[in-house]
This record gives C-alpha cells, structure tokens and sequence, in this order.
C-alpha cells in the first residue's frame, strides 16, 4: 500500500489493481470508503479495464475470433507496477503481456494516478497504444464505495443521492444474460434533485445512466448535506449500485466508458456499445474528481 496525504486526507492506494484502499477524513476523523468486508462485498474501488461489466456467454470476438473475458475485465486482479510517490500523489502502471494478449489481443499501457488537490482526490488514467500498426479498443471505468451510511445510529435508508439534474431514467442489466436493456429505460424518482435510497433501490443491481446524464453526483446524510461529491463529465455511462441487503452499509458511484452489451448484440469489439478506438501510437488521459465535502 502506498499514502498520499494533506490536512485533509490521508489516501491509501494498493499496488493489486492500483485500487483506491483508503480515504481517511482527518476532519471527521473518519474512513469514508468501503473496508472490503467480504460478507457483503470484498472490494473497495476496481478499476474496470478492458471492458466494463459482462460480455454475453464471457466472450467476445474481435477479427474473427473469439476471446473469453470475465466480468469487468482483467486490470482489478492483477499487481500493477509502481512508478512513484511524490507525496500528494502516487502513479502505479500496467502493461500488456503475453499473459493479457492471449484473452486481450492488444499493446497497452494504462498509467493510474490519484492526486491529492484540498479536500478533492483526482483520479487520473492515461492510456496509452505503444503499437506503431494496430488500434486499440477498450472500455474503461470506476467502481469507487463509500460508506453509507457514515454515522452511528444511522442507516443507509436515512441517506439520499444528489444528482446534477431533477429528470433521470436509467436502464438495468437483464438477469439472464448480463445484457443491457436499452430498449426499456425507466424514469428516475426523485425529489427536486434527491434520491431517497430505499430499501428496495437495487433489488435489480445497478442502475445504469447513459448519453452523459450524470455529470456531478453526490452521497448524502440524512439532512441532504454531500459528504461525498463526484465530478465525471467526461464519462458517458453511470452506474449507481450495492448490494441490496440493507445491511451492506456502502454505495457505489461508478464513472464508466463503455459498458455490458446491449440487449442482442452479437457484432465484434469495435461495435459494442460505448467502446473506444486509440489509433496506434497515441494515448489519451481522462480523470475524475472525488470531492470530500
């Protein structure tokens, strides 16, 4: 485990996965994001890399053949290298390998970086296509838990999710076949701008925001105040989830780019839905902010 840390926050990343591990608030004198505890779920923040969510049947194809992936990729199960610590911030980086080429048939490098800024923690990927031929193709996302609730005596239902508009309808993930079903969007119940997290909220696993609807969103306490503001205009797709025990005292906020297949689709890696194309010898940097309020 590697620290970072201000008068703020002392942030703990883990070299597996380069997995955000810790957000102590030295203010409230308290850790904010899920411990892992495996009764309910045994992460804390998986980057998502080379896909986000299931491919239908664990395959997909690509030129002509077909490739076994499992769910979210193979980036949040694997040791990342480190690159530095600078105090503020600390970089880890992973590289294509024989190993990854045998289920993912392409040169990478993903450079993952948090970056202490105040109270704000910026999650920086950058990504790079060393082949001087072939393009890249990936999707990639966060899969950041934060404690909710945050104080004793409080429960996750006393607690709300603050969106940046006040109309919202998602789309879930069909049971069966870890497909999408795109072509049944539900409309989101809010008042004004707040989602009460009911008991019943992820009885049907995430919900799923495309076409760039959730640009800020935020956990909330009882009272409406954000303890937890997440900054991600640059993502397509959000996924909001946890487990639906009422118990498991987390939420996800899930920036994505790229996500489950759409319901029926059957083409190769450069049509699935929300997939990225990096020309050969290029690279492309995207981030976003987690805000401790």
């Amino acid at each position: 485990m590697e620290y970072i840390e201000n008068e703020f926050l002392k942030v703990g990343v883990a070299a597996h996965g380069s997995e955000l591990s810790s957000i102590y608030d030295k203010k409230r004198e308290k850790e904010l994001l899920w411990q892992a505890d495996p009764k309910f779920w045994n992460r804390h923040a998986p980057l998502l890399f080379p896909f986000v969510g299931n491919v239908v049947n664990d395959e997909y194809r690509y030129k002509g053949q077909t490739y076994t992936m499992k769910s979210h990729g193979f980036a949040r199960d694997t040791d990342f290298e480190f690159v530095e610590n600078t105090g503020d911030s600390v970089s880890f980086v992973l590289r294509s390998n024989d190993k990854t080429k045998e289920i993912y048939p392409f040169d990478f490098e993903l450079t993952v970086t948090h970056k202490l800024e105040g109270s704000t923690i910026n999650v920086i990927w950058d990504i790079k296509n060393p082949s001087d031929t072939e393009p890249l193709y990936y999707s990639i996302g966060g899969h950041p838990a934060f404690r909710c609730p945050i104080n004793e005596g409080e429960k996750r239902t006393d607690y709300k999710v603050k969106f940046n508009k006040n109309e919202l309808e998602y789309v879930l993930i069909l049971q069966e076949t870890r497909e999408v079903d795109f072509e049944n969007p539900n409309p989101l119940s809010l008042k004004g701008n707040y989602l009460d997290i009911t008991e019943h909220l992820f009885d049907k696993d995430a919900l799923i925001f495309d076409d760039h609807q959730v640009e800020e969103v935020s956990l909330c306490t009882p009272d409406g105040k954000p303890y937890i503001t997440m900054k991600c205009k640059e993502f397509p797709s959000f996924g909001l989830w946890s487990k639906p025990s009422i118990d498991a005292e987390y939420v996800c906020l899930e920036p994505w780019i790229g996500r489950c297949d759409n319901k029926g689709f059957r083409g190769e890696l450069p049509e699935k839905y929300g997939e990225q194309k990096l020309d050969a010898a290029t690279s492309k940097k995207i981030q976003y902010q987690i805000t401790i309020s």
